[in-house]
């Protein structure tokens, strides 16, 4: 957990704005078929409300001369009727395909949003803080659904509808279809300022969410560490800091629109007044019937609506395109991980450690010049006093952490340049922390071998001592998590490593697997693991020494380096540090 002494997490890349462009493209492609509906339904609905105030038009003119007559004005009046009617149910159903179209859309984005995160090493995650992702995944996917539920069923129909009643005007009289356009020249200079500034607040304002995020996470998490270090204060600093940047942040993009609503209320104001004055004038001196004002005062009556939802979405579109933006960058990083990944394919299985250091902040060295060499089947302990460094060498061999000099090579090839498909095919890391998916005890062991029968979930459900499986009400189809049962710690360990026999990796590092286990059967699962990961090359990062005990050398780390390295009877004999432990913790000195 940062303690916001050291360099703050990186954020995920954000898309560019031709990237948004090209993939905003993609997905309307994708469904053109309801944009087609949408846009054809809207202009009929968009007719129909045309209509109406023209035949009303039609009606006072007809008042005005005196040569109406019922039959005639029933007519009209009917048709008005049936033009509000046809309106209010073509509307219904174009929203109805826009609605379908964003639902679809939004679903899309969102398999595609998971498959790119899957595609992310952990390392990328880490760096850039959990906090970050999890912004992406919730706050920012939600603006996108947002919009896509709403910016299209509302905006194609205003925009349509807005076009239609300006066209109506300009049909109906040339001069008044001009003076309405009063309204453009602001509207058009405050979009123009809105839209230069508007990327850049919105992606600042994620950011600033994203960072409160993270540090309020972390500080809940690693509550027990913040108060056994003294460390409220710091914590609470922190959290301030970061809620007064989002709180700036959030100030600034509300700024931009107290200068683009209030203009653009008045800019769809101007059309309303000058066709009443104008319109008014032009009666008086004749050159315009009553009914033409009336209907073309209806028609700038009904832009208000259109239009202020045009204004609406005009800022949701450019909130909803930097989440988009932010959405999409994580695809990016993605696929900028290690371009050199997919040609690079090691020799071999064996792994090698030269000069590895690393830091978690600054200079400060938790690795100090690692050197080791692990053979393709070997089994491998690594011991030593809590703070060694022993999970951070782990997290360097799986690929989690690159070095900060030196190197750590499978196969003469980079850990961190191996691509992730590869990169687990080949190491496994099971560490103390794991998960359990809300879904069926299948779905979860399906994770790592999605087509494997039930006779080879079972098996590795027993490989690993999982007896309790067979206590389950329903078997394998028993839903674990919210509404299902619920595991405790030391099941859910043996799950994630009922997972690791069935993704059968080259290289299994295990950093305290089994440390939830009571010690008897934790040794029995131990055991059993390494029956059936024989032939394969086990890192086993131990706090039990019966661990070291069976492998075939042991690696005794102590303030970030290796200072003894042999086999268990050998470093024994040696009296070094291992075999004081070694004596410390058995209690006496047989082996």
């Amino acid at each position: 957990m940062s303690t916001g002494t050291g360099k703050r997490d990186e954020h995920l890349p954000v898309a560019e704005p031709a990237t948004v462009r090209r993939d905003v493209r993609r997905l309307l492609r994708a469904g053109r078929g309801q944009l087609t509906w949408v846009v054809v339904l809207t202009c009929l609905s968009s007719a129909s409300g045309l209509a109406g105030p023209y035949l009303l038009g039609r009606i006072i003119n007809l008042l005005e001369s005196g040569t109406a007559s019922v039959t005639t004005v029933d007519g009209l009046a009917a048709g008005v009727l049936v033009c509000a009617l046809a309106q209010l149910v073509l509307t219904r159903y174009a929203r109805l395909c826009a609605y379908r179209f964003g639902e679809r859309t939004l679903g899309r984005l969102r398999e595609e949003f998971v498959d790119r995160v899957l595609a992310l090493p952990t390392r990328v995650v880490e760096r850039s803080g959990t906090g970050d992702l999890t912004n992406r995944a919730t706050g920012d996917m939600g603006v996108i659904g947002g919009t896509l539920r709403g910016a299209v069923p509302e905006v194609f129909p205003a925009v349509l509808q807005t076009l239609f009643l300006l066209a109506g005007v300009f049909w109906l009289s040339p001069p008044l279809g001009l003076l309405v356009l009063v309204g453009v020249p602001p509207l058009w200079l405050a979009m123009r300022w809105y839209l230069r500034r508007s990327r850049t607040a919105y992606l600042a304002e994620g950011s600033a969410a994203s960072t409160t995020l993270e540090g309020v996470t972390a500080t809940a998490e690693g509550g027990r560490t913040v108060e056994a270090f003294g460390l409220q204060r710091e914590r609470v600093a922190r959290t301030e800091e970061d809620a007064w940047e989002l709180y700036r942040a959030r100030r600034a993009t509300l700024r931009l629109r107290s200068v683009l609503f209030p203009v653009g209320d008045l800019s769809l104001a101007l059309p309303t007044a000058v066709v009443l004055l104008v319109g008014g004038l032009f009666y008086l001196d004749g050159r315009m019937s009553l009914g033409v004002v009336v209907t073309c005062c209806l028609y700038m009556q009904q832009l208000h609506s259109p239009g202020s939802q045009i204004m609406y979405w005009a800022e949701q579109l450019q909130s909803g395109a930097a989440s988009f933006a932010r959405v999409r960058g994580v695809g990016e990083a993605a696929a900028s991980v290690s371009p050199g990944a997919v040609t690079r394919v090691p020799a071999d299985d064996r792994i090698e450690v030269h000069g590895a250091r690393f830091a978690y902040t600054g200079d400060r060295d938790v690795l100090r010049g690692i050197d080791l060499t692990v053979l393709p089947g070997e089994r491998l302990a690594v011991v030593g006093p809590s703070g060694a460094g022993k999970t951070t060498l782990g997290r360097l061999l799986a690929g989690v952490d690159s070095p900060r000099s030196g190197s750590v090579l499978v196969g003469g090839v980079p850990v961190a340049e191996l691509a992730p498909e590869e990169l687990r095919r080949r190491i496994v890391l099971v560490s103390q922390e794991h998960h359990v998916f809300v879904g069926t005890l299948r779905e979860n062991l399906a994770i790592a071998a999605e087509n494997a029968d039930d006779d080879v979930l079972l098996g590795a459900l027993s490989a690993v001592g999982a007896d309790w499986v067979r206590e389950l009400p329903e078997g394998l189809d028993t839903a674990l998590g919210a509404g299902g049962v619920k595991l405790d710690a030391a099941r859910a360990q043996q799950l994630a490593l009922a997972r690791v026999v069935l993704a059968d990796p080259h290289t299994v590092i295990l950093d305290e697997a089994t440390s939830l286990l009571a010690p008897t059967a934790a040794r029995d699962t131990e055991r059993s693991l390494a029956a059936v990961l024989e032939g394969r090359t086990v890192i086993a990062i131990a706090h039990r020494l019966h661990t070291a005990h069976d492998a075939d050398r042991v690696a005794v780390v102590e303030d970030g380096r290796i200072i003894e390295l042999g086999a268990h009877e050998e470093l024994v004999d040696a009296g070094g540090p291992y075999s004081a432990l070694w004596r410390s913790w058995h209690g006496t000195a047989e082996v």
